[in-house]
Order: C-alpha cells, then sequence, then structure tokens
C-alpha cells in the first residue's frame, strides 16, 4: 500500500447530501462529492491489512485494496480498468450498493470508521467517463447468437459479458428503455437516468442489439425441441409480483404498490403524462408507508418532493439496535438501525406494528387499523415469533404505500440451451447480488456454447 499507516491519522470523511431545504425541491441526485486532493486521502486510508474481507464480502469480487491503492496514487485509468475487471457497471453500485465490503472492511470491525469503498468507487468511473478511458470496444465475432429477456442490472451484465466474448446480443424487454429497477423503480434522486443512457450508448455502440417494447414469450423456451433462432438464451425478468397485503379494505381506493408510484413518478420526469384519475401523487396527502426496507425509503423521499402533508413509515419487525447489533456480529449482515437520506427530510418512522385492516369512507382510505406486536425470540434453530399485545390505535393516511418486498417467481423447466439470471432466478435481492448472478449466467452460457461446438 501507498501509506499504510494513513488509517491512523486521517478519518474517515463522506462527501454527504445537499441540504435538505435544497434537495426535496427538485429529484436531481442527493449526494454530493469530494474534491479530487480528499478523495484520494480516502482512499489511502485502505491499509495493509493481510486479510481483505471486502474481497469476500463483495458479490462481484472487487479488488478494492488494489484499486484504492491505484486511486491514492493518482492512477485513475489503473484504477479503472482493477474495477472493471469485476464490476461491469460501477456507476450504478458506486450510487446504490449498500457497500456489503464496507460492512467487512478491517477498520469498520476495528473502529467502526471503514474505507469509504463505495464513494471512491463511483469517484473512479466518472472521472474515467470524464477523461475519456471508456470508449465503445469492438468484439471479433465468433458467429453465435445469445438472447437475453430483460434488460435490467443482471440482463445488461449478460450481454456485457457476452458481447465482449464476441457473441451477437439481443436483448429484449417489454419496457420502453433498458435499465429494469434501475431506471424504473430507482427514484432519480439516487440514481439519475442520464446515467443509465451513457451506459446504454456505449452498449449499443459495441454491437448489442436492444428490442424495446418487446413482450418476450419465455414459455416457448421450456421444450428442446422450441423454434431456436438463437444459440441460448437467458431470462432476466427480475422479480415482478409485490407482497400484497390482503386484510380487509383492501380494495379502498388511495392503497398502492410501491412501484405504482416510484415507476410512474420516474416516467413523468421523462416526460410521460398521465391523465389525473391514473395519478399517483402525494400531494398534501398524509402518506402511510408499510415496510421498512430501500423502497419504504424511496416512497418517502418521492412523497416529500411530490409535496405531502405528512409522511409515517411503518415496520412490522421491531427497532433495530444502533451502530451494533450483539445479534448479528460479523460476519452476518449487521441488522442496526439504516437512516437514509429521504429519512432526514422528515418523516415520523415506528417499529413492531402489524396493519389490521384499512379502514375508509366513500371507497376511499382514510387510515389504518395497526396493533403492536411483541417479538419472542427463536429457540433452537427456529425463528422468532410474532405476538400480538392487543394495543391497536389508527393512524390516517389518504395515501397508502405498500413497500414489502417481491415474491420469488416460480420458473418451469426450460430447455437445455436456456439459463437464468438475477432476481428471475433467485428472488428479489440487491443489484450487486443481480449483476454478480448475470456474470456467473454469462460464464455458463459460454461453456454451453463451447461444450456444443465442441460435440460438432
Amino acid at each position: 500500500m501507498g501509506d499504510p499507516k494513513a488509517f491512523l491519522n486521517i478519518p474517515r470523511h463522506e462527501a454527504g447530501y445537499r441540504p435538505v431545504h435544497e434537495r426535496v425541491t427538485d429529484f436531481s441526485e442527493v449526494e454530493q462529492t469530494l474534491n479530487t486532493s480528499d478523495r484520494k486521502l480516502q482512499a489511502s486510508r485502505c491499509m495493509d491489512c493481510g486479510v481483505p474481507f471486502c474481497h469476500w464480502a463483495c458479490p462481484l469480487g472487487n479488488k478494492q485494496p488494489e484499486w484504492q491503492d491505484a486511486l491514492y496514487k493518482g492512477k485513475w485509468r489503473e484504477a479503472y480498468q482493477i474495477l472493471s475487471a469485476t464490476c461491469d457497471f460501477p456507476e450504478f453500485t458506486g450510487r446504490i450498493c449498500p457497500a456489503l465490503c464496507e460492512k467487512s472492511c478491517v477498520l469498520k470491525l476495528s473502529c467502526d470508521e471503514p474505507v469509504t469503498i463505495r464513494e471512491n468507487e463511483a469517484a473512479i468511473v466518472e472521472t474515467a467517463f470524464r477523461e475519456g478511458y471508456i470508449t465503445p470496444v469492438t468484439p471479433i465475432r465468433n458467429g453465435k447468437r445469445v438472447a437475453v429477456i430483460g434488460a435490467g442490472p443482471a440482463g445488461l451484465t449478460v450481454a456485457n459479458r457476452l458481447n465482449r466474448s464476441g457473441h451477437t446480443v439481443t436483448v429484449f424487454d417489454k419496457a420502453a428503455a433498458p435499465g429494469g429497477l434501475l431506471r424504473y423503480g430507482i427514484p432519480n434522486f439516487k440514481l439519475n437516468k442520464i446515467i443509465i443512457d451513457r451506459r446504454m450508448k456505449l452498449l449499443a455502440a459495441e454491437g448489442i442489439e436492444f428490442r424495446m417494447n418487446t413482450n418476450f414469450d419465455t414459455n416457448q423456451l421450456t421444450s428442446d425441441n422450441h423454434d431456436s433462432n438463437f444459440d441460448a438464451y437467458c431470462i432476466c425478468t427480475g422479480a415482478e409480483t409485490p407482497r400484497d397485503l390482503n386484510i380487509p379494505g383492501r380494495e379502498l381506493k388511495g392503497i398502492h404498490f410501491a412501484l405504482e408510484m416510484l415507476s410512474q413518478q420516474n416516467r413523468i420526469i421523462e416526460g410521460e403524462t398521465f391523465p389525473k384519475e391514473a395519478l399517483v401523487n402525494a400531494k398534501d396527502k398524509k402518506v402511510l408507508v408499510i415496510g421498512g426496507g430501500d423502497t419504504g425509503s424511496d416512497c418517502i423521499g418521492t412523497s416529500i418532493r411530490q409535496g405531502a402533508a405528512s409522511v409515517t413509515q411503518i415496520e412490522i419487525m421491531p427497532k433495530p439496535p444502533v451502530a451494533y447489533n450483539p445479534a448479528t456480529p460479523w460476519p452476518q449482515w449487521p441488522v442496526v438501525l439504516k437512516t437514509t437520506s429521504s429519512h432526514e427530510e422528515g418523516c415520523i418512522r415506528r417499529w413492531s406494528l402489524a396493519s389490521n385492516r384499512f379502514i375508509g369512507k366513500n371507497g376511499k382510505v382514510t387510515g389504518v387499523e395497526v396493533e403492536e406486536v411483541e417479538w419472542i425470540p427463536a429457540t433452537g434453530d427456529g425463528r422468532p415469533t410474532m405476538k400480538p399485545t392487543g394495543k391497536k390505535e389508527t393512524i390516517e393516511a389518504d395515501m397508502v404505500l405498500l413497500a414489502m418486498g417481491f415474491l420469488r417467481p416460480e420458473q418451469p423447466k426450460f430447455a437445455g440451451n436456456v439459463f437464468m439470471a438475477g432476481d428471475a432466478s433467485t428472488g428479489a435481492s440487491l443489484v450487486v447480488r443481480a449483476m454478480a448472478s448475470g456474470r456467473a449466467a454469462a460464464a455458463e452460457i459460454e461453456r454451453h456454447l463451447k461444450m456444443a461446438n465442441d460435440a460438432k
């Protein structure tokens, strides 16, 4: 390492967010950035720790110490080359990844001040684009054709990997533009869609064909005798069915799945229009978000920007401890209180509340009856059990947003030249895991095509 003792005298310094009073008035990205000098200092904090657990924690196996060292020394091109060798789209993960690597950083485990790995990653790729390090490549074609169904992070990773290997890749997607949940689920204040468009232009320039607004019937791929226009297929259609809350009053108007709001708002920013009766807008409404994860947080930030009168978020699980949770020690994922930029913008947060029924008037939701619950610790290998306490109350709400995750899709048995990747295979997970799954699927397809070619 360039400065093996930097971690002793240089504290962790995050770029932070734009001021609340400014950022809630628009949908621009909330995260700021450091100047080049400060960014290099943060990279210098990556110590010679012996066993870099960040490697192990990253689903992509990113070589964080290697590119941190290059960044510290001002070798930006080298840093990008090391980073892009394992991560196809660091401009995405550098913005929205929860940074599993940082949770395993030795400086996190020893003094709760991990290296700013995610921010450094974003800085490297943005410098690479700005300085012109990233240019289209022209692969040598090998005559093999592959279809990728789904243009989300998994599908894009599969397409990128196979295209770079010389396969002719066609990506099918039912949406108007590629990106999947990156485009239609994650708010612009976390990921500006210009960032996606920039990469899509590059992929197209490298030869990937995108067929948008196309519904591809994957059921036709269940037979080995299917009419094959491609040598291999990869299904990357995601987990599209949101988890519902089937309690009395569910039919009332004003109750929406989270993605109804998030997707519509992103489309509106891109210029689409919707009739007034179809708008999912929080202006002047008392909003209740049911679900305590990142999607719920995105609903909070979007509601605030739309002009909600108030926003409340409830979670059925108990409130986790701050900073450290003895119940989830490393190497487990630390279940601790997470406060996002959206939470900081103004939100009431409550825990250990189960929803009993929706309450309405004249066919519209006016509130939700909730009940406090207790969680009985698990015994042996069992799971904690939930116990209602009988303490009930009504939370007023003109709009309810259901952000409780997605159901794992059920898939049929496909033909031998059909593969799967991402949420379509594993169920809903992180973008970085979808990308890792896409990379693994691309490698499987490579092996399959080689074996098929060798058998001829």
